[in-house]
């Protein structure tokens, strides 16, 4: 929780003028039992109507003072804390747009949405309460005593009795209150997660009837939610109850003992009413460490679980942010623009057991197509990972343009590469607002050619609004070939030196297939193809075929050269085409 006290340092001034003015509020309520006091002995007790007036305009002036600066304060305190939580929000943002896709398996995007979100609030709320509390409780109780025993020094036993009863009241329940706010936070993660996939896969949900099943899941995750809120309450439910009857117990203690020295002539009635408003102030101020200690455990969690995240340093960075994670700068031999090479590539997924792609080496030359084909899990969409460090090799080199990858500023090497992930990803938008993704600035030009090549035009142009056609999110009113089509115009708007199809093609018909390919090939005639996929049809005509195999290179050349020395890839065509369609 402290940690991130840190980002109230632009705020200083107006934590400064807050707690001041929390200051001059408890003095002002520390003062208003006396003047009750004075009104009370040297006013009504003596028919002073002179008195009565004068110390009733100062209590009205102090009371008036005291609701303005309460107003003020209260502003000021919002003001610091929401800034706060604005400044924390948008550093855990770059924090987490910063992160390799490892720190985003290990984190899981449910509980990032989370700490981003609830997380944030928790803390925020305990700032507010913290800011207005943290000066006028203690400042309450101290000076609640103080003046008490001014008042009257016999009766504070009383208050000597109470306070330290009430204190272990607080601190058990508070106790036994934390270890259940920290598993709150887990659970509602865990409602977010089951939510979150019911959401994404509702298609799927559908198809295979589970709906009962994921029905119950969810319940499973409501019920543990919901029965550490119930844990939560009753235990919060003895606090207020608790406090109450100690108040309620205090002040009957005065009132009894205060009569009976009255009566012996040793206390003013006056004194009386100003000890009890006194007692109050100071159960009430521990009524307000209360509410922080219920506040407290839950924000506490909170802000561990937004300092793991802002802690966590990416095992990506660029040139000079990490020296111990770059790797100097490694040109080739005559390399052009746009190649793109591995040498000797190992690379093993965080905690997995044995690498994905073990000791790759080839070379993908501009003006040419490398295909690269294997069965599921052979690697061939981690091999295309590594080139815009989405991770970074555990063995060996990356080279773009004869540069190590790690040489290069993430911003530079992903500018030079225009990526079609395997799963057509569009954005709530226009078509153009998505294509522009590519390229801001492109021109109506560019994004016509981009889409005439990608065999796009066609469905755009009958949509209404054209490319001013609105997006649902993720594209869901469009099919999954279009938004294929869709994610490569994307990236040919960007006409980048390197382009990066992960099997890109795989919702496409045959028809489209061969005149998007066809296209493709005048328009990426200068640039570097790398194309990852499944059908042999697609892949045939390709410059270099690379064939992975538990992610080894089992074999490299043309079509024909394959189909004569390389067993797998034999396999793979058999599987698919008849000995002569192979040919």
């Amino acid at each position: 929780m402290i940690k991130l006290f840190r980002f109230l340092k632009p705020y200083w001034f107006l934590v400064v003028l807050t707690l001041g003015l929390v200051f001059l509020q408890s003095m002002a309520d520390l003062y208003l039992p006396t003047l009750m006091s004075s009104i009370i002995n040297d006013g009504v007790m003596k028919g002073n109507t002179d008195k009565i007036l004068e110390i009733g305009a100062w209590m009205l002036a102090v009371t008036g003072g005291g609701m303005l600066v309460s107003i003020v304060s209260s502003l000021l305190s919002s003001r610091v804390a929401l800034g706060m939580g604005r400044d924390i929000r948008s550093r855990l943002f770059r924090k987490v747009t910063s992160f390799s896709l490892e720190e985003y398996d290990h984190f899981g995007a449910a509980t990032l949405i989370t700490r981003n979100t609830n997380d944030i609030v928790q803390v925020v709320n305990v700032t507010v309460m913290i800011l207005r509390m943290m000066v006028a409780a203690p400042l309450m109780m101290a000076g609640g005593i103080l003046m008490a025993y001014s008042e009257d020094a016999g009766l504070t036993w009383v208050l000597g009795v109470a306070v330290p009863v009430l204190l272990v009241l607080i601190l058990a329940l508070a106790g036994k209150a934390l270890p259940l706010f920290q598993a709150m936070q887990k659970r509602i993660d865990r409602i977010n997660l089951v939510l979150r996939e019911k959401l994404t896969g509702i298609r799927v949900i559908r198809a295979f009837g589970r709906e009962q099943r994921e029905a119950e899941r969810f319940g499973q995750a409501n019920e543990e939610l919901t029965d550490t809120y119930i844990k939560v309450n009753v235990i919060m439910a003895f606090m207020m109850p608790g406090i109450m009857l100690i108040m309620s117990c205090t002040q009957l203690a005065i009132l009894w003992f205060g009569i009976i020295r009255i009566d012996a002539g040793d206390m003013q009635i006056g004194s009386l009413m100003a000890f009890t408003q006194y007692a109050v102030q100071i159960l009430m101020s521990l009524m307000m460490v209360s509410m922080v200690f219920i506040m407290v455990p839950r924000a506490s969690s909170a802000a561990k679980r937004l300092n793991e995240v802002l802690a966590v340093d990416p095992t990506i960075n660029d040139p000079g942010a990490n020296a111990d994670a770059v790797a100097p700068a490694v040109l080739g031999e005559s390399a052009a623009k746009g190649t793109v090479e591995f040498r000797n590539v190992s690379f093993r997924y965080h905690g997995a057991e044995q690498n994905a792609l073990e000791n790759l080496s080839f070379v993908a030359q501009p003006g040419q197509v490398t295909a690269i084909i294997g069965s599921t899990g052979a690697g061939k969409t981690s091999l295309l990972n590594l080139i815009p460090r989405f991770y970074d090799v555990a063995e060996g080199q990356v080279l773009v343009g004869g540069v190590d990858v790690k040489a290069q500023t993430q911003a530079d090497l992903r500018g030079k590469l225009g990526y079609i992930p395997q799963k057509a990803l569009l954005f709530t938008g226009t078509i153009e607002d998505n294509l522009r993704q590519g390229k801001a600035d492109a021109s109506e030009t560019e994004l016509a050619t981009a889409l005439r090549v990608a065999q796009a035009q066609e469905f755009v142009t009958e949509m209404e609004g054209g490319l001013q056609h609105t997006l649902a999110q993720g594209g869901t009113n469009v099919s999954g070939g279009q938004k294929q089509r869709l994610s490569i115009a994307r990236a040919l708007v960007r006409r980048p030196e390197v382009y990066l199809f992960d099997d890109s093609f795989s919702a496409l018909d045959y028809r489209t297939d061969r005149d998007l390919r066809t296209a493709l090939k005048a328009e990426t005639k200068d640039a570097t193809v790398l194309l990852v996929a499944q059908r042999v049809g697609t892949i045939r005509d390709a410059d270099q075929i690379l064939v992975l195999d538990e992610g080894k290179l089992v074999g490299q050349g043309t079509h024909n050269q394959l189909l004569d020395n390389c067993p797998t890839y034999q396999e793979i065509v058999a599987s698919q085409l008849s000995q002569e369609e192979a040919r």
